[in-house]
């Protein structure tokens, strides 16, 4: 097979970078390890930044974010007796919505069989070639067992930390940075409604918690655990009562609802960027080029921006101008490295260790980001997202 751009890696990244691809006419094969339902079903972000937002919805992919996606305009700080709510609107004039990643996928996979782009799921042994030529390919294994070669004038790769694009940049040409947190996540889904309007943020000494939401019934909760956690010594009745401990039930009269949980897993913590995000006709986008802890909520963001300066420099490259493609690694790693300390900041701000000094710093840092609007306002800014391009 013969594509013009080969996309590694089916998930929102290689998805929306095809249906980018797509409106300047360019065409794309997106290949995928796993099964369209496994993908479609993956649970993961859910929140998109504004600048998330205003790409899907210039594009044409918006009217269900609009319809049922949940618009909130800040995020709630909390540590042991005080909760203070930051107004993102009013601090940056931006906002953010509650629209879970699995949604965004039946957005995305729904307009790209609308134009009937090429898919090839459930391969095996994927290989990527001859990266430093114009020609380069991708071979694989298809679900029948047949060896397969798709060569393409460029490789994208989107398929995550464990895909093969991330290590096919050599040794010689690439630095990576990394940080292994000493703490998890455990996350969980739970069939109740919201207790909150807003996500609950909230440092506590037993460990940082995290109120979510998925839709006006399903609520999304985390807490921070050791390394390693099984998630089967966490009952549900311990969950429950972390949760109600670390959220502050009966603060202010305030009542965390319970419910009946149908999802729980242990979430480690990392930070790693490689760069350059770009060798010979290899792109990195997403995942495959950098991770961050989940929270400051940039994950799948990134991986948007990443994608949206992605798209016309690939068209330009394909159309004979290659000033962008040039440019888009250091253009991308800008903001990587942004979000990548705002992610470490909120990370090291709200989770608790058995450090004395540290937990003074920390309540330091959240009385100041609560009681100053300059403090409050670089939060907003970072967390509602900035202009892509930055």
């Amino acid at each position: 097979m013969r594509t013009q751009v080969a996309i590694v890696g089916a998930g929102p990244a290689g998805v929306l970078l095809s249906h980018l691809l797509a409106a300047d006419g360019i065409e794309s094969v997106v290949l995928e390890t796993r099964s369209e339902e496994y993908v479609a079903s993956r649970i993961r972000a859910g929140i998109l930044e504004q600048s998330t937002v205003d790409l899907l919805t210039d594009i044409g992919l918006g009217d269900r974010l609009a319809r049922e996606g949940d618009q909130h305009h800040g995020i709630y700080l909390q540590w042991p007796g005080e909760r203070h709510h930051l107004d993102f609107v009013d601090l940056v004039g931006r906002s953010v919505w509650v629209y879970g990643q699995t949604e965004v996928q039946k957005d995305l996979v729904a307009a790209a069989h609308a134009r009937s782009q090429a898919f090839v799921y459930e391969i095996s042994d994927t290989a990527l070639h001859d990266l430093e030529t114009d020609r380069p390919s991708v071979t694989y294994t298809d679900a029948n067992g047949a060896s397969q070669r798709l060569e393409a004038d460029v490789v994208v790769g989107c398929d995550g930390s464990f895909g093969p694009s991330r290590g096919a940049v050599p040794e010689r040409v690439r630095r990576t940075w990394g940080r292994t947190y000493p703490y998890s996540w455990l996350g969980i889904l739970a069939d109740v409604a919201p207790s909150t309007d807003e996500l609950i943020y909230a440092w506590h000494p037993d460990g940082f918690a995290l109120h979510s939401m998925r839709s006006s019934s399903v609520s999304r909760f985390y807490l921070q655990v050791p390394n390693d956690t099984d998630v089967a010594t966490w009952s549900d009745d311990r969950i429950w009562d972390g949760l109600a401990t670390r959220l502050g039930h009966g603060q202010d009269g305030w009542e965390l609802a319970t419910g009946t949980i149908t999802d729980r897993s242990v979430l480690p913590m990392r930070s790693f960027v490689q760069q350059p995000m770009r060798h010979g006709r290899l792109f990195l986008a997403g995942d495959a080029a950098h991770l961050v802890p989940p929270t400051g909520a940039k994950g799948l963001n990134l991986a948007v921006a990443d994608v949206a300066l992605l798209a016309p420099a690939l068209t330009a490259l394909l159309k004979g101008d290659a000033a962008l493609a040039d440019a888009y690694s250091d253009a991308a790693l800008r903001r990587v490295w942004r979000c990548t300390h705002f992610s470490w900041w909120m990370t090291t701000m709200l989770h608790s260790n058995d450090d004395p000094f540290d937990r003074e710093l920390q309540l330091s840092q959240l009385r100041w980001v609560a009681s100053s609007r300059a403090g409050a306002a670089g939060l907003a800014e970072n967390y509602a997202g900035l202009p892509i391009g930055f």
